[in-house]
């Protein structure tokens, strides 16, 4: 899948392609990673058909080992979610919740406001 560049103000943010598969597993992060660091971007948006369906169910450890390795290497992730996405297993909207209060990860109804996100301080 290809990764396309944004540049929004000073911010340059890599993202996804709506609708199309990019990772399978967890341990396909390593690619996001590069494709980061190629393009000298730490911020990435990425949409819900980007991700293994099994990020979003927490027992599966997916999202766990997705976004504590974008943590070590100081990546931002913003989720733009598909209105037809199934609901989130409880422990993920939990999981979610506790997100929201930080600066790393965050999930988004639409690209817009994952962008805005991203690129505010």
């Amino acid at each position: 899948m290809d990764l396309t560049v944004v540049d929004r103000g000073d911010v340059r943010v890599l993202e996804g392609v709506a609708d199309t598969p990019f990772m399978t597993t967890a341990a396909d992060v390593d690619k996001l990673i590069e494709a980061c660091f190629s393009n000298r971007s730490l911020p990435a948006l990425l949409y819900s058909s980007n991700l293994p369906p099994a990020f979003f169910d927490l027992s599966s450890r997916e999202a766990g080992a997705i976004l504590q390795k974008l943590r070590n290497y100081r990546i931002r992730l913003a989720v733009v979610v598909d209105s037809t996405q199934p609901s989130f297993s409880t422990r993920f909207g939990e999981m979610v919740a506790e997100e929201q209060r930080g600066r790393d990860f965050g999930i988004f109804d639409n690209r817009a406001d994952a962008l805005d996100w991203l690129t505010s301080a």
